[in-house]
């Protein structure tokens, strides 16, 4: 019997002794010590995007439909792209955490920068000819004209989603997620200060909200920096390596993997809100379409950040060698998202005319979105659901089937009867489906195959540090 055998007996023996009580408990700890900060900094992150909403839907209806169908299409597109990429370095330095690897982490993280830095400026022409692509699909001109003066505006943001997606996953796979929490909130507060100052104080308008937009996001970037090669994660920064440059194809491929996955489900709502504007009075339909979704949005930041400990907590036990601690983690964090969900769903029904003044003044914009909102809190329920658990070919596969196949048809057909209620009706029976798959598919996951994989994956990227070594040696 080797060692790595040894140590997993050891562990089922060890997670075996707890009772069930002691067990739940100790997940839940272990769970929240990472999401807290987690869900902190994505849902400021996110809140950085609705809040500049918030003030152009104060600038005028044009600007509030405009960055609306930009931000929605657009930005969420690249945004998914980037995201999925991303998300291969918090599997991969999840895992090596978990198995001790942790100079590795360092060099998985330079390499996504590589990849997802490449990917944004393939990426970049959509920015720059946004105005004749919009008029290319039959949008409205005025709109497209003033999408296309926000686009250029984006173009730093593109790549502050380069470098701020994968250090907060990298900090978080290595619990350092009070920093990123810290960093994201006071970046966040920063912005709200900055747009107040701005928009309604100087009178800069658009200028003026998406300065505050920009200032705020690459700070947040500039104090990681700071943190990282200052010297606070000092067992996973080597300092940059051409060990990154080594063997990038299989992190491509499961970056590519990954990122089918969450473009799959975020382009899916782009696409209905890219509809919306087909509508009569695409105004006030891209308007109130686009805020319900950035309200979804926003709940669902609160879930990705939950969700996205959970993630860390398996990839941590499978780098361990413990299947069914896995398995374990992944049924607490689904059975407290639900709750999560639950809160939220009450709220939104409660307090759904309220939200709409929020982001508007235009009566017949919030009129809209109260007609919506029945809709959004079955849609933010559904959010809680955890998809994923390292299965990204196959939730791509689902995603596929149950929005394109079976959602987006529907909204289609329905809009057409019911408008906006329509499409958001379509938009919630792909969600059910999905929801209703992936359920079960995660339920029946063979966790001791996930293990063997891991730590086959472990094998592959791992690359042995030395003094004096070539393969690993400072740049800087």
């Amino acid at each position: 019997m080797d060692n790595s055998t040894e140590e997993r007996l050891l562990l089922l023996e060890e997670f075996d002794r707890e009772g069930l009580k002691k067990r739940v408990w100790n997940e839940s700890k272990k769970l929240w010590r990472i999401a807290f900060p987690g869900i902190i900094a994505r849902v400021t992150s996110f809140g950085m995007i609705v809040v500049t909403q918030l003030f152009m839907g104060h600038i005028s209806e044009l600007d509030l439909a405009a960055f609306g169908l930009q931000q929605s299409i657009l930005l969420r597109f690249v945004n998914g792209i980037l995201i999925g990429m991303s998300s291969a370095t918090e599997t991969l330095c999840g895992q090596a955490y978990g198995a001790g690897q942790y100079h590795m982490m360092g060099i998985y993280l330079q390499r996504s920068w590589i990849i997802d830095g490449v990917t944004a400026t393939i990426l970049l022409p959509l920015f720059i000819f946004t105005t004749p692509i919009l008029r290319l699909i039959g949008q409205e001109e005025n709109i497209a004209v003033e999408a296309g003066k926000i686009s250029i505006w984006f173009i730093p943001i593109l790549y502050y989603f380069v470098f701020s997606l994968t250090i907060q996953m990298y900090l978080q796979a290595q619990q350092k997620n009070k920093i990123v929490g810290l960093f994201s909130a006071s970046s966040f507060l920063l912005h709200v200060l900055l747009s107040w100052l701005f928009v309604i104080k100087l009178g800069f308008g658009l200028a003026g909200a998406m300065s505050a937009f920009i200032i705020s996001s690459w700070l947040l970037v500039i104090g990681e920096f700071v943190y990282i090669f200052g010297g606070w994660c000092p067992n996973t920064w080597k300092g940059f390596t051409k060990a990154a440059f080594a063997d990038m194809l299989p992190l491509v491929k499961l970056s590519i993997s990954s990122g089918v996955m969450i473009c799959l489900e975020l382009w899916y709502s782009s696409i209905l809100v890219l509809l919306a504007g087909y509508m009569k009075n695409a105004t006030v339909a891209i308007s109130a379409f686009s805020i319900c979704l950035n309200i979804n949005g926003w709940e669902f930041m609160v879930c990705l950040g939950f969700l996205g400990s959970s993630c860390v907590r398996i990839s941590n036990e499978l780098g361990r060698g413990n299947a069914k601690a896995a398995k374990f983690s992944i049924k607490v964090a689904l059975v407290t998202s639900i709750v999560i969900g639950l809160i939220f769903w009450v709220l939104c029904m409660v307090f759904s005319r309220e939200m709409s003044y929020l982001f508007t003044s235009s009566e017949e914009i919030a009129e809209s979105v109260y007609r919506l909102h029945v809709l959004l809190a079955f849609s933010m329920l559904l959010n809680s659901v955890a998809v994923g658990a390292g299965v990204q070919s196959m939730v791509a596969f689902v995603n596929l089937g149950s929005y394109y196949a079976i959602g987006l048809p529907l909204g289609i057909l329905l809009g057409y009867v019911a408008h906006l209620q329509g499409l958001w009706i379509g938009l919630l029976s792909g969600v059910v489906v999905q929801t209703l798959v992936l359920s079960y598919l995660i339920w029946k996951i063979d966790w001791n195959e996930q293990v063997n994989k891991a730590s086959e994956r472990l094998d592959r990227f791992f690359i042995e540090t030395t003094k004096g070594s070539d393969e690993s040696s400072n740049l800087s």
